[in-house]
């Protein structure tokens, strides 16, 4: 029998590594608020420890999409069309992908894009058996900018899934000019099936950041953990707490970690200093109201056909299409 397995991913062997990995860790802890990307944390462990995560009691959103997906994937199947190519954004363990590839006609093509290679060939092969029919083609990238897909064996319309409210991890501008390069590579007439948290009670919001069992406290320090194992850093993991708050301003998750005592930290031959109670802003994860989110996506050339969101109106799964006019 013949074996099917997905194509070596397209893009850099290690997206993460220096110049890139170094130059915007030096450039985060520079600034008077110290911040660090939240795209990194998604080496192997961090994609194994956000597995954890969704599949916490607190965290609500993995729940709610599944349950969106399960309710209503045949019409947002049939939104995407036959035969097109599926093309996912961080795309992880891609255990919603397989409700959404189930009810397809014909898709063309699957290219899953995700930042952590190791976790991208482990789910790319996965699906690969899944679905022998199918061309399975992972692209190692930071989706954050343009990317170029691979060649393919079919044609068809692009269509992206990014799921996970992973667009809340972006402020307002950062949203926008994501959900325009989205629009690009899809092109006129192309797709995009989205998942958006909403804003709701900051009761139900704080306790899906901050688990009784501390996962995300793990998670997050394991960005730590990273920087002194792949950039020589010199952190100190339990002289750092992890602390999310909902900023209700704002209507955002903040996550950081918060420096324990005074300290100094040496990373690439520099020193950062850190007051006790001094914080780095790791995440920002946005809430919006259907409105808000509608006003983001037409200034990104995008249009919301469809909206659907779980029995309680706290997450919603939204089709948009690329406007022809380009505007």
């Amino acid at each position: 029998m013949k074996r099917h397995t997905a194509a070596p991913p397209a893009g850099t062997d290690d997206p993460a590594a220096p110049p890139d990995f170094l130059r915007e860790v030096l450039a985060g802890l520079s600034k008077p608020r110290k911040e660090l990307p939240c795209k990194y944390f998604y080496d192997a462990r961090g994609s194994r420890l956000f597995d954890r995560i969704c599949r916490l009691d607190e965290y609500y959103p993995t729940r709610c999409e599944l349950a969106i997906l399960r309710r209503h994937g045949p019409e947002l199947a049939a939104r995407l069309g036959a035969g097109c190519v599926l093309i996912e954004y961080g795309s992880g363990s891609s255990l919603k992908t397989r409700l959404l590839l189930d009810r397809l006609a014909d898709p063309a093509a699957y290219v899953p894009v995700d930042i952590s290679r190791e976790h991208l060939l482990r789910s790319a092969g996965a699906l690969a058996r899944r679905y022998p029919g199918l061309e399975v083609a992972p692209v190692c990238a930071d989706f954050t900018a343009p990317f170029e897909l691979p060649p393919l064996r079919r044609r068809g319309r692009r269509v992206v899934y990014f799921s996970g409210s992973t667009i809340s991890n972006f402020g307002p501008p950062e949203a926008t000019a994501l959900l325009a390069n989205i629009a690009r590579l899809c092109g006129p007439g192309g797709g995009l099936l989205i998942g958006v948290d909403l804003d709701k009670d900051p009761g139900i919001v704080e306790p899906a950041y901050n688990d009784a069992l501390g996962v995300t406290a793990e998670f997050n320090l394991n960005l730590l953990a990273r920087i002194n194992r792949e950039l020589g850093a010199d952190f100190r993991l339990d002289q750092f707490r992890h602390h999310a708050f909902y900023d209700a301003g704002h209507t955002r998750i903040e996550m950081h970690l918060v420096s324990l005592r005074p300290q100094v930290v040496r990373v690439g031959g520099e020193t950062f200093a850190f007051a006790e109670g001094e914080s780095i802003r790791t995440e920002y994860s946005y809430k919006y109201s259907l409105g808000a989110f509608r006003q983001l996506a037409g200034q990104a050339g995008l249009e919301v056909e469809r909206v659907r969101t779980d029995d309680q109106g706290l997450y919603s799964v939204q089709y948009l299409s690329v406007r022809r006019d380009g505007g």
